[in-house]
């Protein structure tokens, strides 16, 4: 009963957090550190397709993308995924998943206001989808396939809905 009550508590906070993030201003270049001390922005990516991918350690529907995502970043050198984890209990959650699914792409300690960055979050996890030159292609809020980002890098006519701006 109380991991329930801790769950329902989570869900309802993350519920209050991201609406008052939705309505944040998105801002063109961002500037990501990750848990390695790399900084990474989207200017400096230029060139490859970036994904930006916003997860929590309890959420099963983020955890659910990271196999695919392992198998993008080690197949596509034209791809940059980059993982930025909010709404968790300490850093060791975040560090523990990482290494539980030998997360191969870099990971953010990211907040309200890294979220904030990006214009908010409705859910999680959301994903944000960057050309090589640079131009947002859009978001996509839910769960992401292998299959679906190969489509979208790929501009198939069947991954024109995944991402909405």
């Amino acid at each position: 009963m109380k991991a329930t009550k801790k769950t329902s508590l989570k869900v309802a906070l993350c519920a209050v957090i991201l609406l008052a993030l939705s309505t944040a201003a998105w801002a063109g270049d961002w500037n990501l550190k990750d848990k390695d001390g790399v900084h990474y922005t989207l200017s400096g990516l230029k060139g490859k397709w970036v994904l930006v991918n916003f997860w929590a350690p309890w959420c099963s529907f983020c955890i659910q993308e990271i196999p695919g995502f392992n198998t993008l970043q080690k197949q596509h050198k034209d791809l940059q995924i980059i993982g930025v984890a909010v709404m968790y209990d300490s850093r060791k959650d975040v560090l523990n998943k990482i290494a539980k699914y030998a997360i191969s792409f870099p990971t953010v300690f990211g907040n309200e206001d890294t979220a904030g960055e990006f214009g908010g979050l409705d859910g999680l996890p959301t994903s944000f989808l960057y050309s090589p030159s640079g131009k947002l292609v859009g978001h996509h809020e839910g769960p992401l396939t292998q299959e679906e980002i190969e489509q979208a890098i790929a501009q198939k006519p069947e991954a024109a809905d995944l991402f909405t701006r």
